[in-house]
């Protein structure tokens, strides 16, 4: 079986709720960005949530899909911390500094997942879900 086909089999293995989150995450790394290309800010929330994606490919094909996913996001720590350096410089009106706050509130939430899913995976919670 592909990789991608296993970590996208993977994802629909998932409950609603968080294949929902997921679509959530996606929408606001990977779709809202082309709405403000001409930020350097989306372009590397783009770039980021690019190699993110790879790098998922490439544990999936490592250890399949398991916990150790959670490693995917692991650019998203030097990501948040660039784009609470720059909240200074965008006004919280508009759509692109209420895009960017929210993207940190979320992307801070998926980390948090993520470093406890990464957590249980090296204690020993190996299982594929797939």
């Amino acid at each position: 079986m592909s990789v991608l086909m296993k970590f996208y089999k993977g994802v629909r293995a998932m409950p609603l709720p968080w294949q929902l989150w997921l679509m959530c995450l996606g929408a606001m790394n990977l779709v809202v960005p082309f709405f403000f290309l001409e930020q350097i800010e989306a372009r590397i929330v783009l770039g980021v949530f690019l190699a993110g994606a790879l790098l998922m490919l490439v544990l999936t094909a490592l250890s399949g899909f398991t916990r150790l996913l959670g490693l995917g996001h692991i650019l998203w720590f030097p990501l948040l911390y660039f784009l609470w350096t720059r909240l200074g410089e965008m006004p919280a009106d508009g759509f692109f500094g209420i895009w960017v706050r929210a993207l940190i509130g979320i992307n801070a939430t998926s980390l948090a997942i993520d470093v406890v899913d990464v957590i249980r995976y090296v204690a020993g919670d190996r299982a594929e879900s797939v």
